[in-house]
């Protein structure tokens, strides 16, 4: 299912959403327990579950996230401060990614250096979440063009099929203006 957004001056562009079972599939592409699939699980779950932009995603540090309450603060756009909630499976794959990792690097997500044995190697850049994505997508068999910001749009939906307000989504999301939210409201009332 797609949805055309924009306003009349611009060009409208698509947005293909996720079915359910191709979510499904997403989430389970990183496969074994070497450090890399287990970061990139933690981050697919990450995304899905908190509906968290990717440049948010890659500044968390590891002491800003809370497992304990499966909750924890985020600076957005604007400098906004907004609460996010993690779901079990994003608490556990961070757990395992967490209870792998045995460097000392405050970054939460991290490149992996290759033929290093896992040793850390930089923050995670925006631009290397939207390839493992991608990757992964390809690996899962999703033929749509499948982001980090498609696992916002799943999220936002998903909430909002559910019986979420549009006014929590919103705040979930961290959008300074209701009209942003809308367009998932286009979806669910198909």
């Amino acid at each position: 299912i797609s949805v055309s957004i924009g306003a009349e001056h611009t060009p409208a562009r698509e947005i293909e959403f996720m079915e359910t079972e191709e979510l499904s599939r997403l989430l389970s592409s990183p496969r074994g327990g070497s450090l890399s699939a287990l970061r990139d699980r933690a981050i697919l779950e990450l995304l899905f579950s908190t509906g968290l932009r990717v440049s948010e995603l890659v500044s968390l540090d590891r002491e800003s996230v809370d497992l304990k309450k499966s909750e924890f603060s985020v600076r957005g756009k604007g400098d906004k401060i907004r609460v996010v909630f993690v779901s079990d499976s994003a608490r556990d794959a961070l757990n395992r990614y967490l209870e792998k990792r045995g460097d000392p690097d405050a970054a939460l997500f991290i490149r992996l250096r290759k033929g290093s044995g896992g040793t850390s190697d930089l923050r995670l850049t925006a631009r290397s979440v939207e390839r493992l994505v991608k990757r992964y997508a390809a690996a899962a068999g999703i033929t749509k063009k499948v982001t980090p910001h498609s696992l916002r749009h799943v999220f936002a939906t998903d909430l909002l099929q559910n019986g979420a307000d549009l006014r929590s989504v919103q705040m979930l999301l961290g959008h300074a203006q209701i009209t942003t939210t809308q367009i998932y409201t286009h979806f669910t009332d198909k």
